[in-house]
């Protein structure tokens, strides 16, 4: 999942690309409006945070131009919290806001409700090594070995798989699977990585999935 940034401090442009980065997406960088639609033209975002307060372009029309360019989904980053403000940025087509100051957890839970929204969680064709997932047809296949799972496992095989080899924290796992408001603990996590990694025994030895000890865990893909 690709999210670009569009923030004229540099701090805060930092900050949130280091969470979102930790949180499994990639991310890419841009000071100011016109930074960024050089960016989109070379490659679309699946969604684009943009701070509103800018210098030469701000973020109500940059959202406006994303909108009319792609209908790329953006969440506002602004200082200001008056209604009037909130109605401006939805106005110019933003599908979300964040207050600064903000916990980077709770702007995570955002982007991830708008990405959901949009059904753009996880690309709809995933592959790692040799294993295929579909999420249209919510198959798992190893050559002309097909696995289907429960739905849960499924979502969490989907984001493991979706960035082979990065480390996902069990906080993330949860939210990105269960939704931000899901009341369980870390032991749901681990109960589902144990049955999938069962199953994906039997399906195959080209992946497997790692316990990243006080973390989290990871999808490897395992060579011949």
């Amino acid at each position: 999942m690709k999210i670009l940034v569009v923030d004229d401090d540099p701090n805060i442009l930092q900050l949130v690309a280091i969470h979102l980065s930790q949180a499994g997406y990639s991310v890419t960088k841009a000071s100011n409006g016109f930074e960024a639609l050089a960016f989109v033209d070379e490659e679309l975002p699946d969604l684009a945070i943009v701070d509103v307060m800018m210098p030469k372009m701000d973020g109500y029309t940059l959202t406006k131009k994303l909108r009319d360019l792609a209908e790329i989904p953006v969440l506002l980053l602004t200082a200001k919290g008056e209604l009037e403000d909130k109605e401006k940025g939805f106005l110019a087509g933003s599908d979300d806001y964040v207050v600064k100051p903000f916990e980077p957890k709770e702007l995570l839970f955002r982007v991830n409700a708008i990405l959901r929204r949009y059904d753009k969680a996880v690309d709809v064709f995933i592959t790692a090594g040799p294993m295929k997932i579909n999420r249209q047809s919510y198959e798992v296949s190893v050559g002309k070995k097909v696995l289907l799972l429960p739905l849960k496992e499924f979502e969490l095989l989907s984001v493991l798989a979706s960035r082979p080899n990065h480390v996902f924290t069990r906080e993330i796992l949860i939210e990105r699977v269960w939704g931000y408001d899901y009341e369980g603990d870390d032991q749901t996590v681990n109960v589902h990585v144990k049955r999938l990694r069962d199953k994906l025994e039997k399906l195959t030895e080209g992946v497997q999935i790692s316990t990243v000890r006080g973390v989290g865990y990871k999808l490897e893909v395992i060579s011949a």
